[in-house]
């Protein structure tokens, strides 16, 4: 039989023998669809301990039956064992409470200290806030007043969703203000990217496998193209996103992360803060946008009215709750270069978008053309550059592209490519990211998890764009539904070279 990778790398990571986990805002959308089938899914494979409680913290009037009744439902429509789902929810209270009133934080504490014989307030408590990013500040606040960053009793975390501000300033006051409360190392902030097993899997490809270091720089690599592309539209949330739009909601955070795990160096040790130090070194190495070159360097568009998967689909300015005059972005591309040595004149080039034609994030690195070309020009009209996809998602793998002579009398060069796939690699089910990222929390690994300096470097990168498109008038340019995004994105490129075909 074959052992469960996940449980096979924690043996060596005690969880403590008893702990809480209390989630602020959990009747939301996130502790439904993400949260509780990811403890659900941890709690299957025997890797969270029997003792735990989980502790539900919101608004609304409900009692902890109801509240484990509503989680065993939605475990059930997932085909969850109904034994084990049993079993499971068994774990769940709720805690009825509005975060912006302090007494509900002290009846919270008068709670914990009632669970288990008296002693669940000396257990170690990880808290999570899945709420609206609104609410971060005023929460962190009264669970420092109630005396719940203190690590007196046990230790004492706090996971906190992104986005982690919505610029340089708010990223500054927020971290500042959490920092006030928490200590560095008690804060995790998640990017659920991080999480996924492709992503982790590049510090084991980059740097367990000799045969790629030698050639991972500017003397042989061309460019990189990192795509995150999403088919969905705003979905009902454009109170959210007119705020941010992807910019702010995918570049910032999902983008550049895997941007820094393709370019960054050796860290000196695999724990968090040396692999954390050198995402860092990659992000403060990227040359800063002027603001006289914005518009050669970052297009901007919307999607308007049009037909993905035989659906006609409406354009943004459409959507339900967006304003008519919106200049906000559904579709970024980028080019941008690091100033050190490995990467010294490689362009990387960003793209994401809402109502592309199809779901999939990937990295793609373009090696450079042979240096001289022996093969008569009929032989070489299909030829392309080798190129190495990092598939993150949805079909996990990686995949080697090169030209080989087609089978046959005709002296024909195609390209050819190699696939691995994790599924039919490994024969094992790939948990999912948020099961990783909690277990991760839960053990005090912060490795896959974002510093401070980290968040607020990134924005710094992002702050001249934004200041700049704060300061333009006028309509965006427009890609219809279904289409791969402005066709001015293409510009970023010299001639001979475009954008990958997905």
């Amino acid at each position: 039989m074959n052992s469960n990778p996940l449980r096979e790398g924690m043996r060596l990571k005690r969880i403590a023998p008893s702990h809480i986990l209390i989630i602020l805002g959990v009747t939301g959308d996130l502790t439904r669809r993400k949260l509780i089938p990811s403890l659900y899914q941890l709690y299957r494979r025997r890797l969270l301990p029997t003792d735990l409680s989980i502790v539900g913290f919101a608004r609304r009037e409900k009692s902890d039956e109801q509240f484990r009744n509503e989680m065993a439902e939605e475990l059930l429509q997932l085909h969850a064992p109904e034994k084990d789902v049993l079993r499971f929810v068994a774990m769940l209270h709720y805690h009825r409470g509005d975060f912006a009133d302090p007494n509900a934080y002290r009846a919270l504490r008068e709670r914990l200290e009632s669970m288990d014989g008296g002693e669940g307030e000396r257990q170690p408590l990880l808290f999570y806030l899945a709420t609206p990013p609104s609410a971060y500040g005023t929460i962190i606040d009264h669970l420092g007043a109630a005396g719940f960053s203190d690590e007196s009793m046990g230790w004492r975390r706090i996971v906190v969703e992104k986005p982690f501000g919505v610029d340089l300033s708010s990223a500054q006051q927020l971290n500042a203000r959490v920092l006030k409360v928490f200590r560095e190392k008690q804060i995790y902030r998640i990017d659920h990217y991080l999480g996924k097993e492709t992503v982790q899997n590049l510090l084991v490809f980059r740097f367990a496998n000799g045969i790629f270091e030698p050639i991972w720089n500017r003397r042989y690599i061309d460019h990189v193209q990192i795509t995150v592309a999403e088919t969905l539209g705003i979905e009902g949330r454009a109170a959210f996103f007119e705020q941010t739009g992807i910019l702010r909601d995918i570049v910032q955070n999902h983008v550049f992360q895997l941007l820094c795990l393709v370019a960054m160096e050796p860290p000196a040790a695999v724990d968090a803060d040396a692999v954390r130090d050198e995402k860092v070194k990659v992000l403060r190495a990227l040359q800063t946008i002027a603001a006289a070159d914005v518009e050669k360097a970052v297009v901007r568009a919307q999607y308007s009215a049009g037909s993905l998967w035989n659906e006609t689909l409406p354009g943004y300015l459409q959507e339900e709750g967006v304003a008519p005059d919106s200049t906000t972005e559904t579709f970024v591309a980028m080019r941008l270069f690091l100033n050190n040595w490995r990467w010294a004149g490689v362009p990387f080039y960003l793209r994401t978008g809402k109502r592309l034609p199809k779901k999939v994030t990937e990295i793609a690195i373009f090696f450079k053309d042979a240096p001289l070309q022996f093969f008569p020009e009929e032989m070489r009209k299909d030829v392309v550059s080798n190129v190495l996809a990092l598939n993150i998602q949805p079909n996990e793998g990686i995949s080697l592209s090169f030209d080989s002579k087609v089978p046959g009398y005709d002296r024909a060069v195609r390209p050819v490519t190699m696939d691995f796939r994790y599924g039919a690699g490994f024969g094992e089910e790939l948990p999912d990211a948020y099961e990783r990222l909690l277990l991760d929390a839960m053990v005090g690994d912060s490795t896959l998890f974002i510093r401070a300096d980290e968040n607020e470097t990134a924005w710094k990168i992002l702050q001249p764009v934004l200041e700049n498109w704060m300061n333009q008038n006028g309509t965006l340019p427009h890609y219809p539904v279904g289409t791969w995004g402005a066709a001015e994105a293409q510009a970023l490129f010299p001639s001979g070279r475009r954008w990958r075909r997905l």
